[in-house]
């Protein structure tokens, strides 16, 4: 029996998924090798990326004025690509702060920059998304930037910013596919693929094309989206396996009945653990404001602390694997993801009753 994996990245990847990737990872559909060996310009590969990308389309409805790229660098490397690319003869930039992500995004932005931070929950150690109309934009930014869910400290927005003709970009690695997302109102969208998408080593970008062709002077071309774009994600090797294990992740989404079945589950999901928590008598404790708490990542404390490793230790005994919270916040965390099944919820629920009633 496999365990329960709450990682909030590298993430559970669904079980159906791995046995595909098993079975075909000698031999790919009687080819005699193996994806990991194929050439990315080999007509077998390029099969495979074309159908991955396709089948994202699908799941998201991406418009067809929107390009689909799978990059390498994670989206900690987006944040510098953000700007370079984005700016197009402006100066300024516009940025929410709602937790660690979005405050590395704008650490990174000032170096390319004037950012003008338009509202921050810092000072209330983000808890909450700060209400839209408190925003303070500049009519002349370039672009707005956000992040709809803080894996760190559990936040998520329970609004799309209205921005006009900003184009509005959005860090969207621990919350894409949980449901579904009208595209149509971002400029750029872009997810680190270790959390909701596939495997580490890939970065998926979707990006509307006119926002295309304009970097800083000095951009280098690796980090020039329409590099990438006008060689479909290939202008260098791409990361070929985790491409492949992203696009079995999609079809699997497909079969599961797409992404509001998708949101359906994972609502549910949420749902029982926030009830367990709120339930406890104040043994379990979620900071964030009802409105904006994540159905992805939920952080949780135990009211006495001290009981924090033997809770660890337990869960771990019980297969409930990586439920420690981030180093920068302590407690604990449980990212469930859309592979994460909804009996591993349950289980999670059902241990930390069982916990509480030993300990409180």
């Amino acid at each position: 029996m496999r365990a329960y994996n709450f990682c909030a990245g590298p993430a559970a990847l669904p079980q159906a998924v791995l046995e595909q990737a098993q079975a075909e990872l000698v031999d790919y559909q009687g080819k005699g090798l193996s994806v990991m060996e194929m050439s990315h310009r080999s007509n077998d590969y390029v099969a495979i990326a074309e159908q991955a990308e396709q089948d994202l389309r699908d799941l998201m409805q991406i418009p067809s004025n929107y390009k689909v790229l799978f990059l390498q660098g994670g989206a900690s490397q987006q944040f510098a690509m953000i700007p370079m690319n984005l700016l197009r003869g402006k100066t300024s930039a516009d940025y929410v702060n709602t937790g660690m992500w979005s405050d590395k995004a704008i650490k990174e932005a000032k170096k390319f920059c004037q950012v003008n931070v338009v509202a921050s929950d810092e000072a209330n150690n983000f808890k909450a998304v700060p209400a839209f109309e408190s925003w303070q934009r500049n009519k002349d930014a370039a672009y707005l930037h956000y992040t709809p869910n803080e894996t760190i400290h559990g936040v998520q927005f329970d609004f799309i910013p209205e921005v006009g003709d900003v184009p509005l970009v959005a860090d969207y690695s621990s919350i894409i596919l949980a449901e579904p997302l009208d595209v149509s109102k971002f400029g750029l969208i872009y997810a680190g693929a270790q959390k909701n998408i596939g495997p580490a080593g890939l970065v998926v970008v979707i990006v509307r094309e006119d926002l295309l062709g304009q970097t800083l002077k000095g951009t280098p071309t690796m980090l020039d989206y329409k590099i990438h774009a006008d060689n479909g994600s290939m202008y260098n090797t791409p990361s070929t396996y985790a491409w492949y294990l992203s696009g079995l992740v999609f079809k699997w989404l497909k079969q599961q009945g797409g992404l509001q079945k998708m949101a359906q589950i994972n609502h549910r999901k949420a749902a029982k653990l926030y009830a367990a928590i709120d339930g406890s008598g104040g043994f379990y404790s979620n900071p964030v404001a009802i409105a904006n708490r994540s159905i992805m990542n939920i952080p949780f404390v135990l009211a006495n602390s001290s009981l924090d490793k033997t809770f660890l230790k337990e869960a771990e005994a019980n297969q409930l694997l990586n439920l420690a919270g981030h180093r920068s916040v302590g407690g604990m965390r449980a990212s469930i993801y859309n592979a994460v099944p909804e009996e591993g919820v349950d289980a999670l629920v059902s241990f930390m009753q069982d916990f509480a009633k030993r300990n409180g």
